[in-house]
């Protein structure tokens, strides 16, 4: 069965940096299951999987614009200290969530100088090309239940 609109896949993959850096492997675990064409991935990987079949293996570059985006220099703040109330020590690295217009946001602590603390509400890998070795596993349909709920139930998916 190839890869298409509302099919269940499974793959393994490394994903690498341009400088060869691992960000992530599902090495030694089970592999990721999504439902296709239901946003559950990054769209330029979703685009390169699309019409494959269970055991291809594929190499996939994905550009900033069909991964997490560029970066926004919007998303990045500085804010006085007092606004993280009842954290006794902030410091670069730690995440919290924020309330903006816009709903809430996860950010990122990138600096802190006396009452000054920045934030950068930017995903970790936006404006990176993101270098995908993929092993496609399984390709399956989607059951009722997974296309009404827009992602994949049971075995690496989503149990409720």
């Amino acid at each position: 069965m190839q890869i298409a609109q509302n099919s269940v896949v499974a793959f393994h993959y490394t994903l690498t940096n341009d400088a060869g850096e691992v960000l992530d492997s599902s090495e030694g675990r089970d592999p990721l299951t999504y439902l296709h064409g239901a946003g559950n991935i990054i769209p330029g990987l979703e685009k390169e999987l699309e019409g494959r079949e269970s055991g291809e293996k594929l190499q996939v570059t994905v550009q900033p614009a069909e991964g997490y985006g560029e970066n926004q220099a919007s998303l990045v703040q500085e804010v006085p200290r007092d606004a993280f109330q009842g954290v006794e020590s902030v410091e670069p690295g730690m995440q919290f969530q924020a309330q903006t217009q816009g709903g809430p946001l996860m950010v990122t602590v990138t600096q802190v100088e006396g009452d000054t603390v920045t934030v950068d509400g930017n995903h970790p890998l936006a404006g990176q090309t993101l270098n995908f070795d993929v092993e496609i596993a399984t390709v399956r349909e989607a059951s009722q239940e997974e296309l009404e709920h827009g992602h994949v139930h049971g075995e690496g998916g989503v149990e409720h």
